[in-house]
């Protein structure tokens, strides 16, 4: 496909497409995770066990999402991925509609694999579009502020999903966050321009790569294969504990539907949205000179966030366990940002939506796919012995595999100079400064 003509965007209107490719991420984790919100009063009508919940807001997404992820992003690698971006906007706002008029558990989860199928077409081609817009030595504060849009949908889910549960009911939650996506498609269709490939590092022409040649480089960078093991064991933990902390709450601190809305919407909306944006603004300030800061840093913050979860776990005071979610909220989400920078510096351009698809991967069939199935399951095996007391446990248990998270990135970092030396992509360090970044006050 011919590269429209190399004419540098103006910082206003990269401004614009980055802000909206955030609110489209923000879109996407509105809809995914509207169901977690939900899921309580979805349970009771549908008489639902926490292991079919696990599997709802997990595994079955999940399988899904990564199976075609890579598909679309090679397609995205050659094709126009501004448009594959509004189509997949359209199919899972869709498809989130639709689960407003399932009738029983198997509807519920056939809409929720059209979800999972079309949100694969969101991130690995706006992470491509994003690190053409901007320059290595601003990537990881970019990628970062893009990576906000999860906790801003989370908190959006939370806050809206519980006000309309609880005054209208679950299906009309469903109808209200999918509809609007289909009109946010229309504006990503016909406002943003697809950019050159290789520009923001100074390329003038980028021929594809082939998905064996890009499946074959990652493979040989060890640095990638730690730290992407890594990603996935720190989502384990953020999705295993994050989606099941409504009904924790619920159970185990006899909050209400609306109380959990707002109270997460604060803590994993705006902590996530501070962590993730302060993980990619730490991680560029430091990896200017040495680039293992950004999986230092990912190390660190994940490695923080352990203790607080389990502490929050069996705090009895809901003000303390609230503000112990927060803290490590914030400290779990700083990995997002600084991994997708680092992934796009190890790859040439034409590798970047593969790259990304790759990382999500095993990523979300790591964290998705397993971290709430896991707890559903460990809550539903020690639940004849605790009661109600069950998904405590088994969220503490679950927070294990951020230990070994942290450890994954540190030794990444150990091996990313080595790959960073062979690596096709021009190198991090000494990157011209780009345009400024949209600021987050």
């Amino acid at each position: 496909m011919p590269q429209p003509p190399l004419v540098p965007p103006s910082s206003g209107y990269r401004r614009y497409v980055l802000i909206l490719l955030t609110f489209v991420y923000a879109l996407n984790f509105i809809d995914r995770q509207i169901l977690v919100i939900l899921q309580e009063s979805i349970k009771q009508d549908m008489d639902l066990s926490d292991s079919q919940l696990g599997l709802l807001t997990g595994f079955a997404f999940a399988i899904f999402y990564v199976s075609v992820g890579i598909p679309i992003a090679r397609w995205a690698d050659v094709g126009n991925r501004r448009n594959i971006v509004s189509i997949a906007l359209a199919l899972w706002s869709g498809m989130t509609a639709l689960s407003g008029l399932t009738q029983n558990y198997l509807q519920l989860l056939l809409a929720r694999i059209g979800v999972g199928v079309g949100e694969a077409g969101g991130s690995p081609p706006a992470h491509s579009i994003i690190s053409d817009y901007y320059p290595p030595a601003q990537r990881g504060r970019a990628l970062s502020f893009y990576s906000m849009g999860v906790y801003v949908g989370i908190l959006l889910g939370f806050l809206v999903g519980g006000w309309i549960n609880q005054h209208y009911g679950w299906r009309i939650a469903f109808f209200a966050v999918g509809l609007p996506g289909i009109l946010v498609a229309l504006l990503v269709r016909f406002s943003v321009r697809e950019p050159h490939r290789g520009a923001s590092d100074g390329l003038t022409q980028q021929d594809p790569v082939s998905l064996s040649v890009t499946l074959g480089t990652l493979w040989k960078l060890r640095s990638f294969r730690y730290f992407s093991l890594a990603a996935g064991l720190t989502a384990f933990t953020s999705y295993g504990a994050g989606n099941f902390l409504p009904s924790f709450l619920i159970r185990s601190h006899g909050l209400s539907v609306m109380e959990v809305g707002v109270s997460l919407s604060l803590i994993v909306g705006v902590g996530g949205a501070i962590g993730t944006y302060l993980g990619g603004f730490i991680a560029d300030r430091l990896g200017q000179q040495e680039p293992r800061w950004y999986l230092w840093v990912s190390a660190i913050m994940c490695l923080l966030g352990v203790p607080l979860t389990i502490v929050a776990c069996f705090a009895g005071n809901s003000s303390l366990v609230l503000g112990l979610l927060f803290f490590s909220t914030l400290f779990g989400a700083c990995y997002l940002g600084p991994t997708i920078a680092i992934t796009h510096s190890l790859v040439s351009p034409g590798m970047r939506a593969i790259a990304s698809a790759v990382l999500f991967f095993i990523l979300n069939l790591v964290g998705l796919g397993l971290g709430p199935l896991a707890v559903g399951v460990i809550s539903d095996l020690l639940a004849p012995s605790l009661g109600s007391d069950s998904l405590r446990y088994a969220i503490a248990i679950a927070m294990g595999a951020g230990v070994l998270a942290s450890a994954g990135f540190a030794i990444a970092a150990a091996r990313l100079p080595e790959d960073l030396k062979r690596s096709a992509a021009p190198s991090m360090a000494g990157a011209e400064e780009g345009t400024p970044l949209p600021q987050t006050t």
